[in-house]
């Protein structure tokens, strides 16, 4: 209590004034110290926030009181603890702000408890937290439109954070510092709040350094942007900064032995000292210590180890460890366990014994001998396999190795395995019969050559009358011998005999007959009886002799014309060989021989027939010499009178030839392919079929062609540069040809190409000039080869006419005046024949005229005007430029000086990005240069590296170095037609549009940029998305643009937000400003949609048509998982792009972000076609000189790498509907350097990606996995079909079953695996969850002896499966198929529906389908049924894992109905496309390239259309 004041008198000796002071005194302690002593009281009170799953909140609380309070933040009356949930301090513990990053529902929805104490008191504030998931926003939910980006600023220069945010109502834009709020109104002006809500900060200084947040919130809720860093620069200010670490040294993966070198940057004020150190061990000596930067390289790395860097100053030390994996090969797999057996087939299955993931295993098998070698199987992506083709009863051992991004691993052990028996596939061989008694024939053989199991015996037939069917003939079995007696035989009697095997499972084959004759001492059959050459007239027979006791006194021979024509008989004296002679040309006989002993005659040979060649036709074809695209066909004819043509046909093409020509030349053909070529009469005059010639062509090696060097011509030669060659060791000798053009008189003859050429006719006459020196007479119009080269002595430079000689040629003076054009003959070192390779054509060159014509008045006139028109040429260019300059007289003076210097250059094929390097050089480009292809991914992989570490610092630094203007997007007039107030037109490339009216201000206005290409300016142009009041301007500039194509990268509306307003008609015709639009045809397919329209500007009469191409697949959040379905609408843009159109017009909303990524990845695609190199930073970095913002978002710019890598990964695998076959062809042919088919690499490549276990979250949990039918094959997360959960039933939403999106719809098919009895129930609950009416069914219920699928539908009588009734109402058997109705009803509420279920009954237990027709005839009915009964819903679609023949059946769907639509065909894309949706569709390369066989894929597709019931005309 204070103390009372007395009130008696004063003491003595005091004067009056000191008690009022001492009371003054006391009374102004007491009053103070009663007001100082207060309770708390907030200040700043939280309130109640609806946040975004995921996201972001924070509540902010302050309160005030004497002592000073403290502020604390409680959940449920406790003091909150978690690793999400921080309370970050201030006003000295007076302030609390509690923040919860990131969001999880529900367990972060409650009420939060301020509480404020200090001693006098105790005061809480309850706020309460809801949380919403980013799918289920309400509408006008805040989004952050534009966030800050990071920013560097000098001490006391003015910073800038731009941040703008769309919702309804409009949101209320704050500021978050450090994860504190920023308050303006404290900074006595100096921070300031923008209206557009940018946040301002005036003289900035380092306490401003930090972490900035933009946050918008209104009644729906709020939301956070992403953080950005504001770094405040010091100037020339020297302070004393501890060692920190600007580059920290990154992890690498290297392979065995491999380099890398670790990049540790580290500064401070003074610079710190850096150096490495492994363990303890210092790898830097003390006295080579680098300041600030030190590289470490390791060479020969064998081992995975962790290495040190250390800085060091007087301020302090600072260590970071970066690790060197080093890769190892994969480990061997579990030995292989045999599952099942057949007679050609073994089925294996083990564990991967890989912790690591491993890109697929490689299976090697062999038959158990000693000579016989592994043959191998790879790119198996599973753990069980079926290997094919084996040989019956034949015991194999397997072993199996993993294959990794290193390469193999050690094999497994071995497990042996020995295939089933079958029935001999071949007859017993060499049957022998020989007659020991007058009764008794002995008959000996050899064993079958494929006896596919062991022998159990054989059984001998035998009768007199070989017409009989062998049911009648007499049989005598013999077992474990290959020799036997036949007793009681008619004497004088002609026996037939033929001997078959067999084995426990079946017989063999029959042998050939042989014939004995009954008779001691008679001769037996002659052996192998045949025959040899074959003429017009004659006829050569050859044989082995008979078994005979007695000598063979003579032969003979019968034989007659098969059709017509008596028989007639020669003898001859003992021989092994008979020209029959006298015969009619073009005519079959048949020949019959027996031998003759003192005995009598023996059997007579079976008949074998032969046709004489035909009189007067062409022989001796032979391939003279191959070239790359061509061959030369030679052959020998009579000289005759008599018309004869016969036909060429190769690669089911064929050429009618005139015999007469006596040579042909085959074009047109593919590079190092083998082809044969048959040779047919189409009148029959030959007999049919009679030859067949094998050819090859030449490697596809490439000679560039010969340049002229006008530098170095006399008076009578010409000077051409001769073309180095890479492939010096298969060239045997190089010629150089001289190809005379046109005469001083003449008229210009047809060129053909080198390949083209009659290349017999040059070498004829190397051989002529060869063996006669003085021949001298030439054909001054025709071809001639003037110097022969070796490879070793081929000049860089070669004289043309100097009348040397070179190699053995004469190289003959040139005729003045006359045209040449010269080529390079390249003949090759072959085995297999004369090949050559040619050069193209130079450019033509008139030879020097060594007398010229002097002037007539007409020439000097040239003189004159020559020089006149020169100087009107050079003013016009001169106007041109002038003009230019004058359009872009708005930029800036850096700009301008870049612009002045691209029109300097504008002659030369120089790339926009390439002259920024040049002229503006920043330090982020220096640092960033091009990127080889060959480097690419690994590139990509750094990146990637640390959760995207050095991605995040490579975006973060790109910048264009400069500033730039945009004063027009600021005028008053011109605002409203921006979208967005922070994404704005920079003057200097900005659109400009011819103006409306010149009394109408801003009319020449458009929020759009020109961004250069690659080698391109003004490729593009970058806009926003149309606004209602500039639809317009929209279309006045793709009209003055001459635009012929749209690209959109966004959907009207996302997440309940206006992205872009419609602005183009629905239907029919609309105007827009001064541009009538018709819409004239929409295609819309799953990932894009095509539109056309024509336009039509008022007052011209010209009619345009401009397509536009919108992306559909680009998520609302984030970028596409994969980059295929972009690629893939990245490639119909452009092929749909004339090429004389103006410049692209892309936009997505603002213009900036998904705009940016699809003109950097268009221009890096036609960069790495030309240049095979990539440079994302550097056409980024010019972009956002050309327009803000461009490629906005971290995400975006990693995405563009993937879809680059991709690319180049996959390459161009389209084709043109019409050259599908040629393509299959070339597929099927094994590649140049490789051991296996283009076909093969191509699959192999579909199985180079791994999906992480991250995609599989629900099929992965416990209670789910027993429902997938293979441990492998599980419903990516992202794509799965999710079912309706049934309450307190946990897994219950999970079918292992994933959405395809089909070619024109999404979602237009469900892959599943073939129902387990597990499953049933939700097989059943998800076709009528999801409307699927179609039931594909490609797998019987059991294969191979093991359950493929269980049957999940009823057979007779009606079933119940959980809620749903199934009725069986009727089936029908097709010749492939079998299709069911089935009458569904739902016992909760009565509704049916008819699900109709096909089963493709032709498919093999291994392997494909033998008719391609007959499936393809499947696939159109099924989709006709669809057309014409089944609802919205999609095709199911199984077989046992739902992946091999599903795969198949989804993939020919979409091919085939692409081809219709647009007669281009990219399976590898599609399979690709399918994968990306469920892992392993199309298992296997022989289901990968399964295609029907037809002459063209026109037939193909018309099959299609008919058996799918639509009737369109192709």
């Amino acid at each position: 209590m204070a103390p009372r004041p007395s009130r008696g008198p004063p003491r003595p000796g005091l004067l009056p004034s000191a008690p009022l002071f001492l009371l003054a005194f006391l009374l102004s302690s007491f009053f103070s110290t009663c007001h100082a002593l207060a309770p708390p009281r907030f200040t700043k009170i939280p309130t109640d926030q609806i946040g975004v799953s995921g996201g972001v909140v924070s509540f902010v609380c302050q309160a005030t009181g004497d002592p000073k309070p403290q502020v604390n933040w409680n959940k449920k009356g406790k003091k909150v603890n978690s690793q999400r949930i921080e309370t970050i301090e201030f006003d000295e513990g007076a302030g609390a702000v509690l923040r919860i990053q990131p969001l999880r529902a529900p367990r972060d929805e409650n009420v939060y408890e301020c509480v404020a104490r200090n001693t006098e008191g105790e005061i809480a504030v309850t706020s309460k937290l809801s949380i919403i998931r980013e799918d289920l926003l309400t509408f006008g939910f805040p989004s952050i439109d534009m966030g800050p980006q990071l920013k560097v600023v000098e001490r006391t220069r003015t910073a800038t954070m731009l941040c703008a945010a769309s919702g309804i109502p409009d949101p209320e834009i704050s500021w978050f510092k450090d994860f504190l709020p920023v308050e303006p109104a404290l900074s006595q002006g100096r921070i300031k709040q923008l209206r557009s809500g940018a946040l301002q900060i005036e003289r900035s200084e380092e306490t401003d350094q930090g972490k900035y947040e933009c946050v918008a919130s209104n009644s729906k809720g709020v939301r956070y942007s992403s953080p950005a860093n504001l770094y405040v620069r010091e100037l020339r200010e020297v302070r004393r900064v501890p060692p920190r670490f600007t580059i920290l040294p990154s992890s690498h993966e290297i392979m065995p032995g491999g380099s890398v070198n670790i990049t540790c940057v580290a500064v401070g004020s003074p610079m710190p000292y850096v150096k490495w150190m492994l363990n303890s061990e210092d790898l830097t000596p003390e006295d080579e210590m680098p300041v600030g930067r030190n590289v470490l390289e390791l060479n020969g790395v064998r081992e995975s180890a962790n290495y040190t860097c250390v800085a060091m100053s007087s301020l302090g030390i600072i260590e970071a460890v970066a690790q060197v994996i080093v890769k190892s090969l994969p480990r061997a797999p579990g030995t292989p366990i045999v599952t099942e057996t057949t007679a050609t087939s073994v089925t294996i299955t083990w564990d991967s014994g890989n912790p690591d993931p491993v890109s697929y295993y490689i299976i090697q098998y062999r038959a158990k001998s000693p000579d016989s070698k592994f043959e191998t199987v790879d790119g198996i992506t599973t753990t069980r396999y079926s290997i094919g083709g084996l040989y019956p009863n034949t015991e194999y051992e397997i072993r199996v190795s993993a294959f990794n991004t290193i390469g193999q691993g050690p094999p497994s052990n071995k497990v042996e395995a020995r295939t089933g028996e079958q029935a001999p596939a071949s007859p017993p061989r060499n049957i022998q019969a020989q007659i020991i008694s007058q009764n008794t024939v002995i008959v000996r053989w050899e064993e079958p050559e494929e006896p596919n199991g062991q022998i159990k015996g054989y059984r001998v037939y035998y009768t007199m009358d070989p017409s009989q069917p062998m049911s009648n003939w007499q049989i005598h079995n013999v077992q474990d011998s290959v020799i036997t007696t036949i007793q009681s035989l008619v004497p004088s009697e002609t026996y037939t005999i033929r001997v078959l095997a067999f084995t426990s499972v079946g017989d063999g084959p029959f042998s050939d007959p042989v014939h004995v004759k009954v008779m001691p001492g008679v001769p037996g059959q002659p052996g192998k009886f045949r025959t040899g050459k074959v003429r017009d007239t004659a006829v050569e027979l050859l044989w082995d002799p008979p078994f005979s006791k007695e000598p063979i006194k003579s032969y003979e021979l019968i034989y007659k014309a098969a059709k017509y024509g008596t028989q007639e008989k020669k003898s001859f004296e003992p021989r092994s060989s008979y020209m029959v002679e006298g015969l009619r040309a073009n005519t079959e006989y048949t020949f019959s021989l027996a031998a003759i002993s003192t005995k009598g005659m023996g059997a007579f040979t079976n008949e074998i027939a032969q046709r004489t060649a035909q009189a007067n036709v062409p022989r001796n074809f032979s391939v003279n010499l191959a070239t790359r695209t061509s061959v030369l066909l030679t052959w020998e004819f009579p000289e005759t009178s008599s018309p004869y043509r016969f036909t060429v046909e190769y690669n089911r093409q064929k050429m009618e030839v005139d015999a007469h020509l006596r040579k042909a030349v085959i074009p047109n053909l593919a590079p190092d392919t083998s082809y044969d070529f048959k040779i047919t009469s189409p009148e029959g005059n030959m007999g049919g079929l009679r030859h067949r010639i094998h050819a090859k062509t030449s490697p596809p090696i490439v000679i560039a062609r010969p340049e002229i060097d006008h530098t170095r011509d006399t008076e009578t030669t010409i000077t051409i540069i001769l073309p180095s060659l890479d492939t010096k060791t298969t060239v045997r000798n190089i010629y150089v040809v001289v190809v005379p053009l046109k005469r001083t008189r003449g008229v210009t003859r047809h060129l053909k190409s080198p390949d083209e050429m009659d290349l017999e006719g040059l070498l004829k006459d190397i051989s002529q000039k060869q063996r006669d020196p003085r021949q001298r007479q030439v054909d001054l119009r025709r071809a001639y080869i003037t110097a022969r080269f070796t490879p070793s002595s081929l000049p860089a430079f070669f004289a043309l006419g100097d009348q040397l000689d070179y190699g053995g040629f004469d190289n003959r003076a040139l005729e003045p005046g006359q045209e040449y054009v010269f080529f390079i003959l390249a003949e090759l070192n072959s085995t297999t024949g004369k090949m050559f390779v040619a050069s193209p054509y130079s450019d033509p060159v008139i030879a020097p005229d060594s007398d010229p014509q002097p002037l007539d008045a007409g020439d000097g006139l040239i003189w004159v005007v020559g020089p006149v028109l020169a100087v009107i040429f050079i003013i016009c260019i001169v106007i041109a430029i002038l003009l230019y300059k004058n359009k872009r007289k708005d930029s800036e003076p850096g700009t301008k000086c870049l612009l002045n210097n691209a029109e300097m250059m504008a002659h030369h094929p120089t790339d926009p990005v390439e002259m920024r390097r040049i002229n503006f050089q920043t330090p982020g480009m220096m640092s960033h240069p091009p990127i080889p292809i060959s480097e690419l991914a690994e590139h990509t992989e750094l990146l990637k590296a640390n959760d995207n570490l050095r991605l995040s610092q490579e975006y973060e630094s790109v910048d264009p170095g400069q500033q730039f203007t945009w004063e027009h997007s600021n005028l008053e007039v011109n605002k409203p037609k921006n979208r967005y107030a922070n994404v704005i037109a920079y003057d200097h490339t900005r659109v400009i549009l011819a103006p409306v009216d010149a009394g109408i201000m801003g009319s020449d206005y458009i929020n759009a940029n020109y961004i250069d290409g690659y080698r391109k300016q003004n490729a593009y142009i970058a806009t926003q998305g149309p606004l209602p009041e500039t639809f317009g301007d929209f279309w006045r500039m793709v009209w003055e643009q001459r635009a012929a194509s749209v690209v959109m990268m966004t959907k009207l509306e996302e997440k309940s937000r206006i992205k872009c307003d419609q602005y183009w008609p629905s239907r029919g015709t609309d105007t827009y400003g001064l541009v009538q639009v018709t819409l004239l045809d929409t295609m819309e397919l799953a990932t894009f949609c095509v539109r056309t329209f024509s336009l039509h500007k008022s007052g011209c009469n010209e009619r345009r048509e401009v397509r536009q191409f919108q992306f559909t697949a680009w998520p609302d959040h984030g970028v596409p998982e994969y980059p295929t379905p972009f690629l893939a609408f990245l490639r119909r843009v452009k092929a749909c792009n004339p090429p004389d159109a103006g410049p692209v017009a892309v936009h997505c909303s603002a213009g900036v972000g998904r705009t940016g990524c699809f003109i950097v990845i268009d221009a890096m695609l036609e960069r790495i076609r030309h240049e095979r190199t990539v440079d994302i930073y550097g056409h980024v970095t010019l972009m956002r000189s050309q327009r803000n913002y461009m490629v906005q978002t971290e995400d975006q710019y990693g995405f563009i790498h993937e879809a680059l890598l991709e690319a180049v990964a996959c390459g161009n695998t389209e084709v043109a509907a019409r050259s599908l076959y040629s393509y299959m062809q070339k597929l099927s042919q094994v590649e140049s350097g490789e051991h296996v088919t283009g076909m093969a690499l191509e699959f192999k490549r579909l199985a180079n990606t791994k999906a992480h276990t991250s995609r599989f979250v629900t099929a992965n949990l416990p209670c789910n996995k027993f429902k997938n039918r293979l441990v492998n094959i599980m419903p990516y997360e992202t794509t799965r079909v999710c079912l309706q959960p049934i309450r307190g039933l946990e897994g219950s939403d999970y079918i292992n079953a994933s959405f395809i999106d089909g070619y024109r719809q999404q979602k237009a098919y469900i892959a599943t695996q073939g129902p387990l009895a597990e499953t049933t129930e939700d097989f059943w609950r998800m076709l009528w969850e999801h409307n699927s009416t179609i039931v594909v069914m490609l797998t019987k219920l059991r294969e191979m002896g093991r359950e493929k699928c269980h049957q999940y539908w009823p057979a007779e009588r009606s079933a119940r499966y959980q809620y749903f009734v199934v009725d069986p109402m009727a089936e029908y058997n097709m010749p492939q198929y079998i299709l069911r109705e089935f009458k569904v009803t739902d016992a909760r509420d009565g509704q049916s529906r008819t699900v109709r279920q096909f089963q493709f009954t032709d498919w093999p237990e291994q392997g494909v389908p033998k008719s391609g027709e007959g499936f393809i005839d499947f696939i159109g009915q099924v989709h006709k049924t669809k057309e014409q009964f089944g609802q919205d819903g999609p095709i199911s679609v199984h077989c046992s894992a739902g992946v091999g023949r599903t795969g198949v059946f989804i993939t020919l769907s979409i091919v085939l109905e692409r081809m219709r639509y647009e007669g281009a065909v990219d399976i590898f894309q599609t399979v690709k496309m399918l994968r990306t949706q469920r892992p392993a569709m199309v298992q296997t390369e022989v289901c990968f390239f399964h295609w029907p066989t037809y002459s063209t894929s026109k037939d193909l597709v018309s099959l299609w259309l008919k058996k799918s019931g639509i009737y369109t005309v192709i």
